[in-house]
């Protein structure tokens, strides 16, 4: 009587590796969004410590001050023109709510939706 046989075969293989490799390969094209997400976050925690003191903020040279810090920072997208900065009850708030696009292949994109939030007082 014959054995049979055990283990995967390079069909196996093939249809296991298939979704593997587009799961790495969308992390790979989501790795550069999410630094940049990273940076924003940043800089905008270090707007908000830096105007933790100040008694008279204004939005202009909040998003002037963020603009800065995109500017050192690589920051692509959102620009400071693009952070809502407003008075919340008794203390002002910078909001980035913003998306991004990453083409995977073809006509097949990923949509990323970031929110972020600090307090500036």
């Amino acid at each position: 009587m014959l054995k049979s046989q055990r283990g995967v075969t390079l069909i196996g293989w093939v249809i296991l590796l298939v979704p593997v490799g587009i799961i790495g390969y969308a992390g790979i094209r989501l790795a550069p969004i999410f630094l940049n997400y990273y940076r924003v976050v940043e800089a905008m925690n270090q707007q908000a410590s830096e105007s933790k003191g100040d008694s008279q903020i204004n939005p202009t040279l909040v998003r002037n001050g963020l603009d800065k810090r995109f500017d050192v920072g690589y920051v692509d997208h959102p620009t400071g023109k693009d952070i809502d900065v407003h008075r919340d009850g008794d203390h002002w708030v910078a909001v980035a709510d913003y998306e991004d696009i990453a083409p995977l292949f073809g006509n097949v994109s990923l949509l990323v939706q970031f929110h972020k939030q600090v307090e500036l007082q």
